[in-house]
């Protein structure tokens, strides 16, 4: 019997027609060279945390779980293999004394899963993690392994500079190889003093360039069906370290966020006129709280609940109106939404196809308790983005395809004729990237 691939939400399956799990880049290499001479397609998953079809193939579905552990450390960065799960890097870099400078709140993420799906994080000056990162090491639809770096200026082939698919592979979707080792920027421990705080929407409407540029890591949570927010200010703390107790930890990240939270999604899945009760209940019951810790320990969120996500980024500037569009349409149509609408932040990228590509970015994240998807309320809000240029998150739903993306990125044609130089016969090719990459 052929292994099922299901990602974490539910949504996506597929039976490939042969499954890999290789130890070594040598081992993905001979795999890919063998697909490739079967006439199978090949793709390489992660933890399943895309909520699209990126990483899944009829083909060579190969396994990133024994791609995994630090390779080599230097002075300042970190090499780790692919596989690894951001978690665990995070507890290895904290046994040295070192730490990445931002991430996202998912930390069950392989390293390769996370940056070529462009997982960001929030933050005023740090970047997401495809900007923490320095070299690549990838295995080409030939079975050629290749390394490249930010600082390279060599060429892979003819018509491939080192630098050009350095910023087009950290986040290259797999469709340009597949990244078997991550080398990542690293800096010092540190800490950071995270507040907690809830806000009406409307003062975080009129205060938004005060906040944002008072933060260096802005989260902030809106309550559908209320004028509530809680906000996550997270800043760098000299210290001393004041993480919450064990029980208060329990607390927050166990029950409330996850169990309490659970069993809400699943009384408004029985009774969804009691949506907007259930939420001004959760709006009234938040309080202000401020600890500090470590800073992975502070970036990183329990997140239990099966849902469903989309998310734009958008220009910072218009973070505002996009907002008030979003609250207004939910008012017009009735929707009725238990997850918060998550709003972060972060500054420009140079990766082609970074959300944050050459602009200050703002990211809207619409959630639904799985058991209960609303189509229209996602089509809707995706109308509200791509009137405002949005860029879809590449591992987050979305209906767009590449006759709209190639008019959003900049680069978005540069990356598609790498492609063809790289995969001309699309090894690495699957029905999602037919449809967002053309």
């Amino acid at each position: 019997m052929r292994d099922t691939f299901r990602n974490w939400a539910g949504n996506q399956s597929i039976t490939p027609a042969q499954v890999r799990a290789p130890s070594s880049t040598a081992e993905t290499a001979r795999a890919v060279r063998d697909a490739a001479a079967a006439g199978l397609r090949v793709r390489m998953v992660g933890t399943g945390h895309s909520f699209t079809g990126i990483t899944l193939t009829d083909g060579l579905l190969l396994r990133p779980d024994a791609l995994t552990g630090i390779r080599e450390v230097g002075d300042g960065w970190v090499t780790a293999a692919a596989g690894t799960p951001l978690g665990v890097l995070n507890e290895e870099l904290d046994r040295m004394g070192l730490a990445l400078a931002n991430m996202g709140d998912i930390t069950a993420q392989t390293l390769a899963g996370a940056i070529q799906t462009g997982t960001h994080g929030t933050g005023r000056e740090a970047g997401g993690l495809a900007d923490q990162v320095l070299g690549l090491e990838l295995v080409l639809a030939d079975g050629e392994v290749v390394t490249v770096s930010g600082d390279g200026t060599g060429r892979i082939r003819d018509g491939v500079s080192e630098r050009d698919l350095f910023d087009a592979a950290r986040v290259g979707l797999g469709a340009l190889g597949v990244v078997t080792a991550v080398t990542f920027r690293v800096e010092p421990s540190f800490l950071l003093r995270s507040t907690r705080q809830p806000m009406r929407l409307t003062e975080i409407l009129d205060s938004l360039d005060t906040i944002t540029s008072d933060n260096e890591h802005l989260d902030f949570f809106w309550l559908p069906h209320t004028g509530t927010c809680l906000t996550k200010r997270n800043n760098r703390s000299a210290g001393p370290a004041n993480p919450p107790s064990a029980f208060r930890r329990w607390l927050d990240n166990r029950f409330l966020e996850n169990t309490l939270f659970g069993a809400v999604c699943g009384i408004g899945e029985r009774l969804p006129g009691a949506i907007p009760r259930l939420n001004a209940i959760s709006a009234a019951a938040l309080s202000a709280s401020t600890h500090t810790d470590t800073s992975y320990k502070i970036f990183a969120s329990v997140r239990d609940v099966r849902f469903l996500e989309m998310e734009y980024a958008i220009a910072r500037e218009h973070l505002g109106q996009a907002l008030r569009d979003t609250r207004d349409l939910m008012e017009r149509r009735g929707w009725k939404i238990t997850f918060p609408i998550e709003v972060r932040v972060t500054p420009p990228s140079d990766a082609w196809l970074s959300t944050a590509y050459g602009r200050d970015s703002a990211y809207i994240a619409c959630h639904v308790y799985r058991p209960t998807p609303n189509p229209a309320y996602f089509e809707g809000v995706e109308e509200i983005m791509i009137g405002y240029g949005g860029r879809p998150h590449w591992g987050k739903l979305h209906t767009r395809d590449a006759s709209y993306l190639s008019t959003v990125y900049p680069r978005f044609a540069d990356f598609r004729a790498l492609r063809d130089r790289l995969d001309p016969g699309r090894v690495f090719a699957n029905d999602h990237l037919g449809t967002v990459l053309g």
